[in-house]
């Protein structure tokens, strides 16, 4: 008897993250469904795979032994996968962070095709990680804090963090200082390395704002709002860069009060790093970085 593969992968996610939540997340499921995947394994086998706890879940003696069995076929199953797609030549399979994707990416794939018109890009954006297990993504370029042991993680440049905000709303809330800020509509991008609150800490210690007029969940939709003039955005220069140049979006305070971050990663395993086409992506990216670091 074979368990069907969707329940294997389940409880292969769910032992690796220890958690039913960050397994959905990963499968791209609903914690129930998830749930329901491994209660008919369980069901099948016959016996229990996790003891459920108020501090997660943990793999009984059945289920790590098991585990060790599924992960091994897991593995050879996604080591022919990969030796079948790359059978087909000259395929990159990229998958980025959205706002990466949108602002800094997009408008460099023409120089890209043009360096390397050979190459077949597949290009994915979400802000969930991919897992490399699956074998569908050659590099993963990602947004947050570099902690993915077991991988080559490479940042991409150095980003200034500053206010942004259009010269029409800079010039009707007449911004001129710090103190001019706690008075001004805030917009801050939740997920962004840099909040507002490290930012006063820095450069204004004393005071903070009361409140955030508008938060998002994404760097573009944080920077189209300050486009709109709703407020100030706490962005990065080099995501902002054309809008910047086109003067839609102005550095409140110039180039002084800014915060330099370390926010995105080339993440990779090592063995793709061998691959022609994902080494000239590599070394592509690092020459497109070099010419816009700490913009």
């Amino acid at each position: 008897m074979i368990p069907p593969l969707s329940a294997l992968q389940a409880f292969e996610a769910i032992a690796r993250r220890r958690s039913f939540a960050l397994a959905a997340q990963e499968l791209h499921l609903t914690p129930s469904a998830v749930s329901h995947q491994l209660a008919k394994l369980e069901g099948l086998l016959g016996v229990r795979l996790f003891e459920r706890s108020a501090r997660g879940v943990e793999l009984t003696p059945a289920g790590h032994s098991y585990l060790q069995r599924v992960a091994n076929a897991l593995g050879a199953i996604n080591t022919a996968t990969e030796a079948l797609r790359h059978g087909m030549q000259d395929t990159l399979h990229l998958h980025c962070s959205p706002s990466f994707a949108s602002l800094w990416l997009m408008p460099r794939i023409a120089r890209f095709r043009r360096a390397f018109p050979h190459i077949a890009l597949s290009l994915s954006a979400s802000h969930i990680h991919s897992d490399f297990q699956l074998g569908l993504v050659d590099v993963d370029i990602r947004y947050g804090l570099p902690n993915w042991p077991h991988l080559e993680v490479e940042p991409v440049f150095m980003e200034k963090v500053m206010p942004l905000a259009s010269p029409a709303f800079i010039r009707e809330h007449t911004l001129h200082n710090v103190e001019d800020l706690l008075r001004a509509p805030l917009i801050q991008s939740v997920v962004n390395v840099a909040q507002w609150a490290d930012w006063f800490a820095r450069f204004h210690p004393a005071e903070r704002p009361d409140r955030i007029a508008l938060r998002f969940d994404r760097a573009m939709m944080s920077l189209d709002a300050a486009v709109q003039s709703l407020g100030v955005a706490l962005e990065s220069a080099t995501l902002g860069q054309s809008l910047i140049a086109t003067g839609r979006l102005q550095p409140v305070f110039g180039q002084d009060m800014v915060l330099e971050v370390q926010g995105h990663f080339l993440v990779y395993p090592a063995r793709h790093a061998a691959r022609p086409e994902v080494k000239a992506f590599l070394d592509w990216m690092r020459q497109e970085a070099q010419g816009n670091a700490g913009r």
